[in-house]
């Protein structure tokens, strides 16, 4: 039998016959390691120890202390698991697919009827049986034909469906949990009994179109989370519990920020609080970016499709745009138009018009652009997910030579605007050249270089996923965390060697000859609409001073003090904070109350006393104590804790 080297991570090699399985590597290694492995990684690929290795190879053996890997495992086999265990109890369930996703996994199902949140619970338990009989987990590699009459024969016509999508070169590897068997590429864990019993749920019951398609059959996705201790599971469910107490949603209701209704799918109907704070912000990024060397604009949003026919757009994008069709006085045909789904081919625009010089370069281009895209109406979600949105966009055009510096003084911007609202951590993740791109070798080379060192300028540290590129560049992402753990990607830097390539930009050199600008594509907040969002969320609508749409309300206790509250209330707007009278005929308590759930950050209480002191009595939101100070005090220390953080 032929040999083959396997190296492992420490660099050492040995041979072993080809054909081996991760688990023969793990048991020739140690006793010990034999029966703690799970998995294994061979070139960079997850790999079932029951797979056999025919070539020379990296390999890296998994126990349940890698984090990544057996927490794959086990949302994957709680997948089958959970599969298995409603067709114990329902056999005439059709199942379909059931992949792993972000903190667990879904599997869907043709049912007729509905499930329940009671059969979520007989669910949960049969699992938990399953688990408990440590079933064996064994795989197959299977012909095509034989598994197509497998499934014919079964009546699971969606596995057929599967099995007939899978491309010719692919295997058709079929997995086995006790006797229950599923289409699978895993890889899976040995046994069901490696699986902590303790450490998962079932989340809810959804609706979702067979393979995506809104033509297809209706199915049950059914979800659940998974974690390795019961420790962590109860951690994500507490995490959730907050997040739901943080909801945006619910909180623009309570703060009257914004609301959505079916007449305008997707589309925010802004209140004059949400809008305070929107403006706010948007001020705030307009002093940023005028200061960072930024020029504004402003483009169309209604733009004829020959634009985004010479972009690429229309070929790649068109089911996500907005189309219109005008009849143009005179014209034979219609004219067809589409609102903007993105700025960047109407900046080339600008950027196009007369004739641009090395000395010209960069040329830092902003707009607060609002743009349109088509979501599925199931895919929107509040501020998170919308149709109709405003990127605080901005494109740079440059020389090769000037991205390096360019990366960096974006990082330097982004980390400063994180800082200022309130995240003081976020990741960076560096997506290298994918296998289909433009662009030859050496710039990709120059590029990538660029944006690594770039990084390394400011911070020392990022991931890197490789591959992971635009086709026409490497690109930056940037995730924040939140006050409860959850990262949110919105920042984004992307070098593009292509656009300016097809919409023939260009400028002149010191050869005088003509060249091609790099456009560098850049935002950090990603769109107004989620970064509120996320601010809403991540302050529990409390947001800060700067940001609070009404920043505070004077409050009277007593009728005889509405000239005062009046007086109070217009010399604060006079140094142009946002203060508001509460002059109603209800008790202080009440006032207080419905103003805290409005998350005013501030109250005064105005009553005879403070009417004759010239006094205002504070209380602050959150807190149970109050305090009185002149007004003149008051009013000198919230004009100062109002500033905005570039101002302060």
């Amino acid at each position: 039998m032929s040999q083959i080297s396997l190296t492992f991570p420490d660099g050492t090699a040995r041979d072993f016959d080809a054909g081996t399985t991760p688990a023969d590597v793990a048991s020739a290694i140690s006793t010990s390691l034999g029966k703690k492995a799970i998995s294994a990684t061979v070139n960079g690929t997850h790999w079932d120890l029951q797979w056999p290795i025919e070539a020379d190879a990296r390999i890296d053996i998994h126990t349940m202390k890698d984090d990544a890997p057996a927490l794959e495992l086990i949302r994957h086999d709680l997948a089958h698991i959970m599969a298995r265990a409603v067709q114990e109890i329902w056999p005439e369930v059709k199942v379909t697919i059931g992949p792993v996703i972000n903190n667990g996994w879904y599997y869907d199902f043709d049912r007729a009827e509905p499930f329940t949140p009671e059969d979520l619970g007989l669910i949960e338990q049969k699992m938990k049986e399953i688990i408990a009989k440590r079933d064996p987990v064994t795989t197959e590699v299977w012909k095509r034909d034989r598994a197509i009459a497998h499934y014919r024969d079964t009546g699971e016509q969606y596995k057929v469906e599967l099995v007939e999508a899978i491309p010719g070169d692919q295997p058709i590897r079929m997995y086995w949990h006790g006797d229950w068997q599923d289409l699978c590429r895993g890889p899976h864990l040995q046994h069901t009994g490696q699986v902590p019993a303790d450490a998962f749920k079932l989340m809810n019951v959804a609706g979702a179109y067979w393979r995506g398609d809104s033509s297809r059959p209706m199915l049950q996705r059914i979800y659940g989370v998974a974690f390795k201790t019961k420790q962590d599971l109860k951690a994500h469910l507490t995490m959730l519990e907050e997040a739901a107490k943080r909801d945006h949603r619910k909180l623009g209701r309570e703060m009257e920020l914004f609301h959505f209704q079916e007449e305008a799918p997707g589309m925010v109907f802004w209140h004059p609080n949400g809008w305070t704070v929107y403006r706010a912000l948007e001020d705030y990024m307009r002093r940023k970016l005028t200061k960072a060397g930024y020029r504004e604009i402003r483009t169309p949003q209604v733009v004829d499709r020959k634009l985004w026919e010479a972009s690429g757009h229309w070929d790649k994008y068109r089911e996500n745009m907005y189309i219109t069709e005008i009849d143009e006085e005179h014209a034979n045909e219609k004219r067809v138009n589409a609102l903007k789904p993105m700025n960047c081919p109407c900046h080339v625009q600008v950027y196009n018009t007369g004739i641009k010089s090395y000395r010209d370069l960069p040329l830092r281009l902003a707009e607060f652009g609002s743009c349109h895209r088509y979501e599925s109406h199931g895919a929107l979600h509040g501020l998170m997910r919308v149709r109709g949105f405003t990127q605080d966009d901005a494109h740079i055009f440059c020389t090769e030579d000037q991205i390096e510096d360019e990366c960096a003084r974006f990082i330097d911007l982004l980390a400063g605007i994180y800082r200022d609202t309130g995240f003081a951590k976020f990741d960076i993740k560096l997506s290298t050249r994918p296998e289909v791109r433009v662009g030859s070798d050496e710039v990709w080379d120059k590029a990538e270089a660029a944006l690594e060192k770039a990084i390394l300028s400011v911070r020392n540290d990022y991931e890197l996923d490789p591959g992971e590129g635009a086709f026409y560049g490497p690109k930056l992402d940037f995730k924040l965390t939140d006050a409860i753990g959850r990262e949110w990607q919105c920042g984004t830097f992307q070098a593009d060697f292509n656009l300016p390539e097809r919409l023939d930009a260009t400028y002149i050199g010191q050869d005088g000859e003509k060249h091609r600008p790099v456009m560098l594509h850049r935002a950090v907040l990603g769109s107004f609409e989620r970064f509120l969002g996320i601010l809403i969320e991540n302050y529990s609508g409390k947001m800060p001073m700067w940001l609070a749409p009404r920043q505070v309300v004077v409050a009277s206790i007593v009728s005889d003090a509405d000239p005062y509250v009046d007086e109070v209330v217009n010399l604060l707007n006079s140094k142009e904070i946002r203060a508001e009278s509460d002059i109603r005929n209800e008790k202080i308590n009440y006032k207080v109350r419905e103003h805290s759930v409005g998350k005013v950050p501030v109250i005064l209480a105005i009553g005879a006393r403070e009417v004759a002191e010239r006094t205002v009595t504070v209380r602050r939101l959150g807190e149970k104590q109050t305090a009185s100070m002149p007004l003149d005090e008051f009013v000198g220390q919230i004009t100062s804790e109002a500033l905005p953080p570039d101002l302060a």
